[in-house]
């Protein structure tokens, strides 16, 4: 098939031998959701879905405004109880928000540690993060002096000092301009290949989405609609033609109109 022609429709697509869900067959699996309902009311959110995410798979979550995301992501984070079906995740998880929530009172390093035990192995540990985000000069600021970006990499490294077995993120760049979203794109990108958790990405950014995945949900009326692989080699070019025809199979999965060419981003 020409780098131009059109993939054929997600939710029918069969999934390669070699892709990357495939290649992570033997690594152990992260979450399980068997059977999961949820209503609000007489309103069912999520309509018996199944899901497995292996350790070091990166998975996005596209869909709709009102489909389920955030629920499912609360559902994972044990803020919200199913009514139905079963959810298993591992003890060490953690969340990064659209909103940094760092505590004001407390220095870059404090809010790094919270909710560690004081002791020097823990203040060496969260320096280490701090270092891996790019943020080592600024462990003795208030939060108040940081850029947006920094403040979401001071909410990452507070992620990475909990070494979670699973991560989740709930629309982390949003609230960032253009170019900050795409070096934090490629930060977390990078931290995931080096820690290897499971990851939830939960956004509605469709360029995020074949930027960083290596497997995609669109969630649509209670279900997955598509659960497909990006087999694309790393790093990713949103202007790459194989790239643009995953954007466009996915804005029409989501029943967006007309997606860019590769001379007409």
């Amino acid at each position: 098939m020409s780098p131009e022609a059109p993939l054929p429709p997600l939710s029918t697509r069969p999934r390669s031998p070699a892709s990357a869900t495939a290649r992570r067959a033997g690594e152990p699996v992260a979450v399980s959701i068997t059977g999961l309902h949820k209503k609000f009311g007489d309103n069912t959110v999520l309509d018996g879905i199944d899901l497995e995410i292996r350790r070091g798979e990166f998975v996005v979550l596209l869909g709709p405004s009102g489909t389920g995301k955030t629920t499912l992501l609360r559902l994972l984070t044990g803020l919200e109880k199913p009514d139905g079906g079963e959810i298993l995740v591992p003890p060490r998880r953690t969340t990064v928000y659209q909103e940094p929530r760092l505590i004001p009172s407390k220095r870059v390093l404090g809010n790094v540690t919270i909710g560690q035990r004081r002791t020097v192995a823990t203040r060496e540990h969260a320096t280490r993060a701090l270092a891996e985000v790019n943020l080592e000069g600024k462990a003795r600021q208030w939060p108040a002096t940081l850029s947006g970006g920094e403040a979401q990499r001071v909410a990452l490294a507070r992620a990475l000092v909990r070494e979670p077995e699973l991560l989740l993120l709930d629309e982390p760049f949003a609230a960032l301009d253009a170019l900050t979203r795409l070096q934090m794109q490629d930060l977390v990108g990078d931290l995931v290949s080096r820690h290897r958790p499971a990851v939830l990405l939960v956004t509605h950014d469709v360029d995020e989405a074949v930027r960083l995945a290596d497997r995609v949900l669109i969630l649509n009326a209670g279900r997955f609609a598509v659960d497909t692989d990006i087999d694309l080699a790393r790093p990713r070019d949103r202007t790459d033609p194989e790239s643009l025809r995953y954007r466009a199979a996915f804005l029409a999965e989501l029943g967006v109109g007309r997606t860019p060419s590769p001379t007409t981003p």
